[in-house]
């Protein structure tokens, strides 16, 4: 199976088509993240413990609310994951950990976290295994970290590199009638192109051929330096159309070839008939209450609003800011960042950042909410996702040190204006308007026509200010570590992590542990406990938790009908959407949401989309 990440601003790997890259080149830079990590005592029997990654791996654990989902379980976090891989490596009861990663949807940061994690187990005595049913890039680099690779023997071999695929919806919006009108700061912002344009720009493309081959270089190498093969013999590999379980062993990529039976049984002979296999070893209870009548509901509400999450011990708060970045994402961190600014208890913040960017108003206001954590002289630190470009990075910038993975996709530091022009779509509807003016430019934002020479100039000049202030804050943030001029390295350039530290854009390679162990350094204090906040919950208990006062206030704007929900329409006439591959389906039903934020704003920090298959 392949897989596919949708644009450098989501860069989601579903079923199993994962990326990642983590060493510099000419260097094997695999870190123990997990240094700081209390040992637990050894129980009687050895302990085997088994992650089942299936589904998504996610970053906050907030899930949306609704009164129809009366869902108690609450989803697996990255912070989750991690935190039970460093308590496996200090527990001398852990003879192994056993990977099912089927069906798993994990992003690049991601992938690049739990192998750091594999790697540091290795490298305390441990075993590491693998099985699979499918052979593909995550599969492979996975794989790479163990000492146990196995596979199915007719397990699905596609191992075939990297493919890169922008979508253009010009033609589309030409037959919805409608127009994007964009206006770009800097060459390399080529965030909007595909809706403009019918194919990249020579800035675009230029772009694009570096990201994939800095990225596809890093994936070579790290399938070849783990299992000691040549990178030659690694693009071979890639390049064989005709690839086979039994091959992939015969090559050394992977180890053997078993059934999950066969499996189960070499671990028995492994580890002994007394071994136990713990499905949730050191992980949170996923499942929930048990919600059995109304007396347990009652029970639930009490519960969540009483005070019982305060903590009464120094720590290290984490907080997530995952997605695009608008009024409604960024009012729940910023709520949470002013909460830990008045508890003393809180004594370090790692921001953890996975988002493309967005509004540039609502990127302000939580870089704002982070200098106010910083004005207590408490450390702050930056741990990047997948991705943390344009308003990501404007809000990583002021931190006192930031991680990134080699592949996480950040910088853009660049500024994009647009808005859609819906007339000949409100025309199909059979909608007219007629509008009354006072003032040259008090149209400027309609949605019914296109900039004039005036306004765009006027929105030019708006794009220039908020660049201007982009700049400042990624000068002041990141001061001396700069290597080059900023400007060069602005534009709106794109880059991977390992490209990012080289350039001083970011301050070392690594995944959250890594930022959490240098937060609690950066205290000086001997003994902190870390918290993922706000914590995380199921739907039905987000349902009676105590509501946050929300104190940001971003101002809103627009009434023009929504064309998005014309457009889902029309593509859903005759089964058209369904018809659609993955990619142009989930392309389609961004182009949608992208049109409902430039409603609210012209001007937008967002990165280039840019679609990878492999």
């Amino acid at each position: 199976m392949r897989a596919l990440i949708y644009g450098l601003a989501t860069v989601l790997i579903p079923t199993w088509g994962l990326l990642a890259a983590e060493a510099p080149a000419g260097a094997e830079v695999e870190k123990s993240a997990t240094a700081e990590v209390e040992k637990i005592p050894a129980a009687a029997k050895p302990l085997i413990a088994v992650y089942d990654l299936e589904g998504k791996l996610v970053e906050g654990g907030q899930r949306k609310q609704s009164l129809l989902d009366m869902d108690a379980s609450r989803p697996l976090t990255l912070f989750d994951l991690t935190k039970s891989l460093g308590r496996a490596l200090t527990d001398s009861a852990v003879k192994a950990v056993v990977l099912d990663a089927d069906g798993a949807e994990l992003d690049f940061a991601q992938i690049q976290e739990i192998r750091s994690h594999l790697l540091a187990l290795r490298e305390a005595g441990k075993d590491v295994w693998l099985y699979s049913e499918h052979v593909t890039n995550g599969i492979a680099l996975l794989g790479s970290a163990t000492n146990h690779f196995a596979l199915m023997p007719e397990a699905d071999c596609a191992f075939n590199g990297i493919y890169a695929e922008s979508m253009y919806f010009k033609g589309l919006l030409d037959k919805l009638g409608v127009q994007a009108d964009v206006i770009h700061i800097g060459d390399f912002k080529s965030y909007g192109e595909t809706y403009y344009r019918s194919g990249p720009s020579e800035y675009a493309k230029q772009q694009q051929e570096s990201l994939v081959t800095s990225i596809f270089e890093q994936l070579v190498y790290q399938v070849a330096s783990g299992r000691k093969l040549t990178p030659d013999k690694v693009h071979a590999l890639i390049d064989d159309g005709a690839q086979t379980a039994a091959g992939m062993v015969a090559a050394g990529l992977a180890d053997e070839l078993l059934y999950r039976t066969e499996l189960v049984k070499k671990l028995r002979d492994t580890y002994g008939k007394e071994a136990k296999f713990d499905r949730k070893y050191q992980l949170p209870d996923l499942d929930g209450p048990d919600i059995n009548g109304l007396l347990d509901v009652f029970q639930m509400m009490f519960r969540s609003k009483s005070d019982a999450t305060k903590s009464k011990k120094d720590y290290v708060a984490v907080v997530a800011l995952d997605g695009d970045i608008s009024d409604e994402s960024v009012a729940p961190v910023r709520t949470q960042i002013l909460k830990l600014i008045k508890d003393e208890h809180a004594k370090a913040l790692v921001l953890r950042v996975n988002s493309p960017g967005g509004s540039a108003l609502a990127s302000e206001v939580l870089w704002e909410a982070a200098e106010q954590w910083k004005r207590d002289k408490r450390p702050l630190v930056v741990s990047m996702g997948g991705v943390a470009a344009s308003g990501g990075y404007y809000v990583s910038s002021s931190a006192d040190r930031i991680f990134a993975e080699p592949g996480t996709i950040t910088g853009s530091i660049g500024v994009v204006g647009m808005k859609f022009v819906v007339a000949g779509a409100l025309e199909k509807l059979g909608i007219t308007t007629d509008s009354i003016q006072r003032g040259k430019n008090a149209g400027a934002m309609s949605m019914t026509h296109e900039f004039s020479k005036e306004q765009a100039e006027m929105i030019r000049k708006s794009m220039t200010a908020v660049y201007a202030t982009f700049k400042k804050r990624v000068a002041d943030g990141r001061g001396k570590a700069l290597q080059g001029d900023l400007e060069s390295l602005a534009g709106g350039r794109v880059y991977s992590g390992k490209e990012a530290l080289a350039i001083g854009l970011v301050d070392e390679l690594g995944g959250l542990r890594d930022a959490i162990v240098h937060a609690k350094r950066a205290t000086k204090l001997p003994k902190l406990d870390v918290r993922l906040l706000p914590e995380p919950k199921s739907p039905i208990e987000g349902l009676f938790a105590k509501p946050d006062k929300n104190e940001i206030e971003i101002i809103r704007s627009s009434t023009v009908p929504s064309v998005s929900p014309r457009l889902r329409q029309w593509l859903a006439s005759g089964s058209l959407l369904e018809a659609l591959p993955p990619a142009a389906r989930t392309g389609i039903e961004r182009l949608a949401g992208r049109i409902e934020a430039f409603k609210g704003t012209p001007i937008l920090l967002l990165g280039p989309d840019l679609n990878l298959r492999w």
